[in-house]
């Protein structure tokens, strides 16, 4: 019916994606099929990231991917070269946060409920949450979950921002 909106399977909420991409003066019109483009966009770059930060703290053996595992992640990786300022501004204000060796809320750490020695599909990052996301492979795409690849990750917004559960 012409009337009808297509609604589209997204992660994240392409009007946000669109208000977030007009606070540009240099942006005029967005066409409705972009800010959908950008959500897939991002949700493939967030399962890239997330992927390897977690590679990375199972090779440290511990349960808890913190700030400094995905600062050195993006400064192994040439493809998150354009993050580095982030990391670093990132990494000095987690270590202000810290008191008695506790990490407090707002400092990266992510919780990795799961053994450690077990496969990297049974790890998830996150608790179940009504305004959870989790990324898993599109079948769309045909891809198919291998026992080396995780199946899927999870993580939850607040304002905008990841946030450690």
């Amino acid at each position: 019916m012409p009337g009808q909106k297509k609604k589209y399977n997204v992660r994240f909420p392409p009007g946000r994606i669109k208000k977030i991409m007009q606070k540009d003066t240099e942006v005029g019109r967005i066409a409705t099929a972009v800010p959908v483009i950008i959500s897939r966009a991002l949700e493939m770059f967030l399962r890239s990231l997330l992927t390897k930060s977690s590679l990375i703290t199972q090779s440290k053996h511990s349960r808890i991917m913190s700030s400094s595992h995905v600062k050195q992640c993006i400064e192994s990786e040439k493809l998150f070269d354009f993050l580095r300022d982030l990391a670093e501004h990132a990494a000095s204000t987690a270590r202000q946060g810290r008191t008695k060796g506790k990490s407090l809320p707002g400092t990266g750490a992510v919780h990795l409920p799961g053994r450690v020695s077990g496969r990297a599909a049974d790890l998830r990052v996150g608790l179940p949450n009504p305004r959870q996301h989790t990324l898993s492979p599109p079948a769309s795409l045909g891809a198919r979950r291998s026992a080396s690849s995780p199946a899927s990750f999870s993580f939850t917004f607040q304002k905008g921002l990841v946030v450690p559960p």
